[in-house]
């Protein structure tokens, strides 16, 4: 039989609760209701932000130190990836293309 605390099974039903009043939240209202332009300008933002919060530092850095030296496959990886985003403007080709430069170097050369 399962040894669930009391605290533990009040914590998951709170948090169950929260995550639906939450996420319900915008089906209560009987009106419409749209962000502020501010707001609205400021997420047009995020993707491009969070994307770069958790891309660039994986490219820069290696075990918490950033790259010394050229022979690091990430790095041409991103060069190759760019410049096919730059040139078709495609999500798939742009992984492709990083991916085509990155494994030869990092499985091939060791980098």
């Amino acid at each position: 039989m399962l040894d669930v605390d009391l605290w533990t099974l009040l914590t998951i039903v709170a948090l169950g609760l929260i995550t639906v009043v939450t996420r319900g939240f915008f089906f209560i209202s009987d009106k419409p209701w749209s962000l502020p332009g501010w707001a609205q300008r400021g997420l047009q933002y995020a993707p491009i932000a969070a994307l770069a919060a958790v891309v660039i530092p994986e490219i820069v850095m290696a075990r918490g130190q950033l790259v010394d030296t050229w022979q690091d496959a990430r790095l041409f990886a991103a060069l190759a990836g760019m410049a096919w985003f730059s040139w078709k403007r495609g999500v798939l080709g742009t992984i492709v293309a990083g991916m085509a430069v990155y494994l030869p170097l990092h499985v091939g050369l060791g980098w």
